[in-house]
C-alpha cells in the first residue's frame, strides 16, 4: 500500500470511527486496516494501543459512556445498576465526582485495567432475577434523559433491587436507605413483576419493609396483587459486615 493510500485510509477511520471510545480491531478491519497496520499507525502516533486488540485516538478522554457502549459489545447484559443507575435518574445521596460505578452483567467478568484506570467501577454478577420471559428484561432497561443513546440502564424499579442485594457486602445499610428514601412513583406493576422473580429473599423483604415505612408504595396492595418471594413466614436474620444484625420480617 502506497503513503498517499495509507493517508487516505488513516483520514477515514479518523473520520468514521467515534471520538472519546474505544474501539478493536474488527472495527479498523472493517474500515481495511489490518492487524500490521493498526501497528503502524501505534508507531506513527495516529493511534494508541490501550490493550490486547483495542485501540483509541491519541489525547482524548476516553470517558465512561464511550467505554460503556464498548463494553457493551463484549459483556452479555452489561448494564449500569444498582446506586449509580439510580443516580443517573435523579435519586441519590451526596454522590461524590470520583463515585464508583456499579456494573451489572450476566456473565463472569473482570473489567479491563484500561477502563478500571480511567473509571472508579466495579462489575457485579449475580442471578438476581428469575426472568419469566426476555421482554421484562428489555423493559427494565433503557437509556434515561442526558444518557448517551443505546447505553443501558437499570430502570429505577430493577435498580432498587440491585442496590438492595448488595447490601451487607459491596452496599451499606445507611446509605442504601438514604437513597431508597429517594425514590419517586415507582411503576407498581412493573415492581410487582420485579419483586415477583427477585431471587434475593434479603431484598425482597428489605424493599418491603422500607416501602412501609415510607409509603412510596402501598405493600399490602402489592402483596394481594403480586406473589412475591418473600420465602417463609419466619424472619429472615443476617450479619452485616460491619457486625450490624438484620432482622426482617416476612412481609415488611
Amino acid at each position: 500500500m502506497g503513503t498517499t493510500s495509507r493517508h487516505d485510509l488513516i483520514r477515514r477511520v479518523q473520520t468514521e470511527l467515534p471520538r472519546g471510545a474505544p474501539f478493536d480491531l474488527a472495527a479498523l478491519a472493517a474500515l481495511g486496516v489490518s492487524p500490521q497496520l493498526a501497528a503502524h499507525y501505534v508507531e506513527a502516533g495516529w493511534l494508541v494501543r490501550l490493550a490486547q486488540g483495542v485501540y483509541a485516538f491519541p489525547n482524548e478522554d476516553h470517558g465512561l459512556y464511550g467505554s460503556l457502549k464498548f463494553l457493551q459489545q463484549r459483556v452479555p447484559g452489561l448494564h449500569v445498576g444498582g446506586k449509580s443507575a439510580l443516580a443517573l435518574q435523579g435519586v441519590r445521596h451526596n454522590l461524590g465526582s470520583r463515585e464508583t460505578v456499579v456494573l451489572w452483567g450476566e456473565s463472569r467478568y473482570t473489567l479491563p485495567e484500561w477502563f478500571t484506570s480511567r473509571v472508579p467501577a466495579r462489575y457485579v454478577h449475580a442471578t438476581l432475577f428469575d426472568w419469566p420471559d426476555a421482554l421484562l428484561n428489555t423493559r427494565t432497561q433503557g437509556t434515561p434523559p442526558g444518557v448517551p443513546h443505546g447505553l443501558r440502564v437499570s430502570s429505577p424499579e430493577r435498580a432498587a433491587l440491585e442496590m438492595l442485594y448488595e447490601v451487607g457486602t459491596r452496599q451499606s445499610l445507611e446509605e442504601a436507605r438514604n437513597v431508597f428514601d429517594g425514590l419517586r412513583s415507582p411503576r407498581k406493576e412493573l415492581l410487582g413483576q420485579l419483586l415477583s422473580c427477585c431471587t434475593s429473599v434479603k431484598a425482597v423483604r428489605l424493599f418491603l419493609a422500607w416501602a412501609r415505612d415510607t409509603g412510596v408504595v402501598d405493600v399490602d396492595d402489592l402483596m394481594a396483587r403480586h406473589p412475591l418471594r418473600t420465602g417463609s413466614d419466619k424472619r429472615w436474620m443476617g450479619r452485616l459486615a460491619d457486625g450490624t444484625l438484620l432482622s426482617l420480617k416476612p412481609h415488611g
